[in-house]
């Protein structure tokens, strides 16, 4: 990787607080991100992206968190090829498979053949998922970068574009909620 971009994280002094935290008695602190700084972290990484100089063939969003990301930075770069790779790690706060999986539907690696790809997530947590992800294409792209809204300290990878930073749990607004099911109970 060339190019590690920081956006966000030292460059505005409320960064600390402008995703807010929340805790309980007890509660580890956690950040929390809004709907309406999705938007503002999405065109700072891609004004990170721009800047560097690296443009995408295609933009490649890992599934489930990383396919907002992936969209949004797909429209703010003016890429039209968007494609998803599903992986599972996590399988609950703090719980984790041994080894992230790849699941079915599978990417067409043929079809990213030659390609200059930006590997997408929504957070490089260990960083293990965005690795694996990153060593599947890597084989046979002509570039590859990474791109996250946070990254953690404990990851084993260090994303090219990163919009900040945190040791805390993060509250995405996609995943704040539980499922939703039907009205008036089961049908």
């Amino acid at each position: 990787m060339t190019t590690e971009s920081r956006a966000g994280t030292d460059a505005d002094p409320e960064a600390g607080t402008a995703a807010g935290t929340a805790a309980g008695a007890g509660a580890p602190e956690r950040e929390i991100l809004t709907w309406e700084l999705f938007g503002t972290a999405v065109r700072e990484l891609a004004q990170s992206v721009v800047d560097s100089g690296f443009t995408p063939d295609l933009v490649l969003g890992i599934a489930r968190g990383g396919l907002p990301v992936a969209g949004g930075l797909a429209y703010a770069l003016g890429a039209k090829a968007v494609g998803t790779l599903n992986v599972e790690f996590y399988t609950g706060i703090g719980a984790t498979l041994t080894e992230p999986v790849v699941l079915p539907p599978l990417l067409d690696m043929d079809a990213v053949t030659g390609s200059r790809v930006l590997v997408v997530d929504d957070v490089a947590d260990s960083g293990r998922t965005l690795d694996l992800v990153l060593r599947l294409v890597s084989e046979r792209v002509v570039a590859a970068r990474t791109a996250v809204v946070y990254d953690k300290p404990r990851s084993v990878i260090r994303p090219d574009f990163v919009w900040r930073s945190t040791d805390r749990w993060i509250e995405f607004p996609w995943s704040a909620q539980p499922p939703v099911t039907p009205r008036g109970g089961p049908r």
